[in-house]
């Protein structure tokens, strides 16, 4: 199995993203929320064994739910979990490592360890911590132009590409 970690913010649109007092979820950056998620669909097409890992805030946020019911079709079908899980706010050593001490690349390799699939790859504007030896599974955004940079999806369609030959 082929798995796709995918954060929202920064990659399917601009980061800045936050709640209202109503609990609604408002793009204060520029265009809409999820604007480059049919682009990820279409890179995506050609590799119908790829699953998808949301490595989102909005699964601890707003509800694992919530987050893929935002996605379009063509990549909801692809989800198979989240690396947050609601039943991890119960734990206090883990809810704390997670908030206080994790990056998004600890957070990643903790699933990685626990799924163990074929390959995979992670599709983030969060480079923090990530060391150079693991930089080969990162597709890193930035994060205000997320997927809508040539240059990034270009870098996603080589390394979906190399990892389906090698299976």
């Amino acid at each position: 199995m082929v798995i796709v970690y995918l954060d929202f913010d920064g990659v399917l649109h601009h980061y800045d993203v936050y709640l209202d007092q109503r609990n609604r979820t408002i793009l204060r950056g520029m265009g809409v929320l999820f604007e480059y998620a049919s682009r990820l669909e279409s890179i995506l097409a050609p590799y119908p064994d790829a699953k998808i890992v949301l490595s989102t805030s909005w699964v601890r946020v707003k509800g694992f739910q919530y987050a893929t019911d935002r996605l379009p079709d063509g990549l909801k079908s692809r989800v198979i979990g989240a690396t947050w899980h609601s039943k991890m706010a119960a734990d206090d050593q883990l809810l704390y490592w997670w908030l206080n001490h994790s990056t998004r690349y600890d957070q990643i390799v903790r699933d990685v360890c626990r799924r163990m699939p074929d390959d995979w790859l992670a599709i983030d504007d969060d480079v923090e911590g990530w060391p150079t030896e693991a930089r080969r599974h990162l597709i890193a955004c930035d994060p205000v132009l997320g997927l809508s940079q040539p240059d990034v999806r270009l870098a996603l369609e080589m390394r979906l590409a190399t990892m389906a030959i090698r299976r």
